[in-house]
């Protein structure tokens, strides 16, 4: 599996609505796309969950890196870079995805949380502990390593909000405008 997020920075007064048109437009076509479990098209308005600005985002769990690869590399992603430049990609190697009680919800809420491994940490308990069974609400969750920064990232989809974060516990909540799910039933 391969996990990756990139993400556009909006101006303070861009129409969110118009962010919320495109997410119900483009989300459909990555309904049925060989080789992903899940897209989810999500925004962050400030203000909301601690958000410090607006913000879109596209965040991917791919059962194939090679369909990661051909979309990175192909016309599908030519057109975000068209409409709003090309981003940094974020990408992670998963260490677990599940399934929640409520994978047949609608997911509301995306909460990315991030935490520091430490170079003195039990490696294989930290990976161990990863296999969880997701908490009530959780339509599916996943975590990841970040290779680059020795980062453990969780992200969470949600049929409710969730409380905002606190101040610099390193979590991140989104709006879930659109969840394209085509492989969502081939996880645990």
């Amino acid at each position: 599996m391969f996990a990756m997020q990139y993400s556009h920075r909006l101006p303070a007064g861009h129409d969110m609505e118009a962010i919320r048109r495109r997410a119900a437009q483009r989300g459909p076509l990555w309904d049925h796309t060989e080789g992903l479990v899940f897209k989810a098209f999500v925004a962050q308005e400030r203000g909301r969950h601690r958000a410090v600005g607006h913000l879109y985002a596209s965040v991917y769990l791919w059962r194939e890196p090679a369909a990661a690869a051909s979309f990175l590399m192909g016309e599908r992603f030519q057109n975000v870079i068209d409409s709003f430049g090309r981003p940094r990609v974020e990408s992670w190697l998963p260490l677990d995805a599940r399934v929640g009680a409520a994978r047949t919800e609608r997911a509301a809420w995306l909460r990315r949380s991030e935490r520091a491994l430490d170079a003195d940490a039990d490696r294989a308990a930290v990976f161990a502990a990863q296999a969880r069974e997701p908490e009530a609400g959780v339509v599916a969750t996943w975590s990841a390593l970040d290779l680059a920064a020795w980062r453990i990232v969780r992200f969470t989809l949600l049929t409710d909000a969730p409380d905002a974060p606190e101040a610099g516990d390193g979590d991140a909540i989104y709006e879930v405008l659109h969840l394209a799910k085509p492989g969502l039933e081939t996880l645990p």
